[in-house]
């Protein structure tokens, strides 16, 4: 007898490819996250916290200090007020802080908008808590969102939208329009938007990232999710933190508390220390537009298609003019033969839409990158 109440879904297709990778001794462009060391004062000052015995349980919301220094960069920023006490909380990851807020929001029978290709964990965790998932695509060749389409896919069961910007998997931006769209929309009914801006920090060509948190008019139906990893370059801390009005995060910490409960402490002191000083992360557009700007040059010296990329450090490329082969298998015949690691778009597709795209991660030293290319050029 099947008792799993998640046996209908399957393997995230980040682990799947980077398993192929290490099988195949492939350079690994598909799960995101960098392969450079990071800065060593970040490292000084977790050392310094673990010997200053900051290693037992931090406050279950998170450390107070560390969501003060988080609060005044949203100031600084964005002149945006977060109350780091009532707003905040730091979750082990992004990934929890999502888990969480859906859960806050999503009852049995829901509905939640989501906009494909999506990052793969929205729709299982919708489904988890019994809701439905109302994809709609984002319109080639650009990805935009078609708000007649959002418009006409509310219903009285719309509880949730959910929005990405930089985007993952695309690399574009949402617009003040998008969000005078998104305020109409949702005028005077009850639906809550998630907004993931894990990719805050990474926007290129003179942009500036816009968070939901500007809006007054989505600021008290709204959670923003954010990504330390990302920030950092330190995925494997697991750190994130969510920014809501106090009644929504007062049911996100619910599930929180049961969750995770709390984060890991000395890192929390540390990460304190380090954004206190805003050239620590203001710095990353720049850095990750050059190479952005290398890579995207050097894929256009091979036979793929390559998009724009206005953020995040993802890019895609089409190769349907290369071969007639499912992305699965593109980019699985990519690491086995060119030695490349790619992700595959379809996945990120509720109906696994297959466009023949495929997403590299850049952000990798500049010599793997050249390698990476190279291999490419003989397709």
């Amino acid at each position: 007898m099947n008792r799993s109440k998640v046996s209908h879904i399957g393997e995230s297709i980040f682990p799947m490819m980077t398993r192929l990778c290490n099988e195949h001794n492939a350079i690994n462009l598909s799960q995101g996250f960098p392969d450079f060391p990071i800065d060593s004062e970040l490292k000084e000052l977790v050392a310094k916290y673990v010997n200053e015995d900051k290693n037992q349980y931090a406050p279950a919301d998170g450390v107070v200090h560390f969501r003060e220094v988080l609060a005044k960069k949203y100031e600084d920023c964005h002149n945006v007020k977060v109350d780091p006490i009532a707003e905040i909380t730091v979750h082990t990851g992004a990934a929890e802080g999502l888990f969480n807020s859906i859960a806050a929001i999503i009852d049995e029978g829901d509905e939640a908008i989501i906009f494909e290709p999506a990052y793969d964990s929205y729709a299982p965790v919708i489904e988890y808590f019994k809701g439905k998932v109302v994809p709609i695509k984002l319109e080639l060749p650009n990805f935009s969102i078609n708000w007649n389409k959002v418009k006409d896919s509310i219903t009285e069961k719309t509880r949730l939208i959910i929005i990405n910007s930089p985007h993952n998997p695309t690399g574009t931006l949402l617009e003040d329009i998008d969000f005078k769209n998104l305020i109409e929309i949702t005028k005077n009914k009850d639906i809550y938007i998630i907004s993931d801006e894990v990719y805050e920090h990474i926007i290129f060509d003179g942009k500036k990232h816009i968070t939901i948190l500007q809006y007054p008019e989505l600021r008290e139906k709204s959670i923003a999710v954010f990504s330390l990893g990302k920030t950092l370059h330190t995925t494997g801390w697991r750190l994130g933190y969510t920014i809501a009005a106090k009644e929504i995060t007062e049911d996100i910490r619910k599930y929180h508390q049961f969750n995770s409960y709390t984060c890991i402490t000395p890192i929390q002191w540390a990460a304190a220390d380090y954004l206190s000083n805003k050239e620590n992360y203001l710095y990353l557009s720049e850095f990750f537009e050059k190479k952005r700007d290398n890579f995207y040059n050097l894929l256009k010296q091979t036979k793929l298609e390559v998009f724009p990329s206005y953020g995040s450090y993802f890019m895609i490329a089409s190769y349907k003019h290369l071969s007639d082969m499912d992305d699965l298998s593109f980019a699985t015949h990519l690491i086995k033969e060119y030695g490349v690691g790619t992700i595959p778009i379809s996945f990120f597709y509720k109906d696994r839409t297959d466009n023949k795209i495929i997403r590299f991660c850049f952000a990798k030293k500049d010599e793997i990158l050249y390698e990476a290319a190279n291999r490419l050029m003989k397709l």
